[in-house]
């Protein structure tokens, strides 16, 4: 008996609009920052799109390795509501991060920006979503925060 290889599959891409960064501060362990998510689409299998609220809940560590904890929802263009978790990790080069704080373009394939979502909905047709791992490749933009959301089967 062989056990099952990974592989990914491209579903669907989330695009968050976000809000301005509200610092609390170094905490011991890093600076938190509070990143409002203020609404945004989603485009693929799944269609509709971010509700604005929820945040980007990050920790910068003092090597600009930066924790990410999303917590926000989504709304299916047939109505479904699906809460979702997105937790994960951004690094590159300092000099690099640097310039994404002051909201400065950088290409995005010279930041490591992976995330792991998980997604909860009462809704039948999206249980799937509760179902499955899945995986995401990210690009942090001025206004936006682009996900490429994968299955891994």
């Amino acid at each position: 008996m062989t056990i099952p290889t990974l592989d990914t599959k491209y579903v669907f891409t989330i695009t968050a609009k976000i809000g301005d960064v509200i610092i609390a501060g170094e905490t011991g362990i890093g600076v938190r920052r509070i990143i409002p998510i203020i609404g945004g689409e989603v485009t693929g299998a799944i269609t509709g799109k971010v509700l604005p609220f929820g945040a980007d809940f990050q920790t910068i560590r003092p090597n600009e390795l930066i924790d990410l904890e999303a917590k926000y929802a989504l709304e299916t263009d047939d109505g479904a509501v699906v809460y979702v978790e997105n937790k994960g990790m951004r690094f590159g080069p300092v000099e690099l991060l640097q310039k994404l704080k002051r909201g400065e373009p950088v290409d995005p394939k010279l930041i490591y920006f992976r995330t792991v979502p998980r997604f909860e909905t009462g809704h039948e047709k999206y249980r799937w979503l509760m179902e499955r791992i899945f995986v995401g490749s990210a690009a942090r933009h001025a206004d936006r925060v682009v996900i490429d959301v994968h299955q891994v089967v």
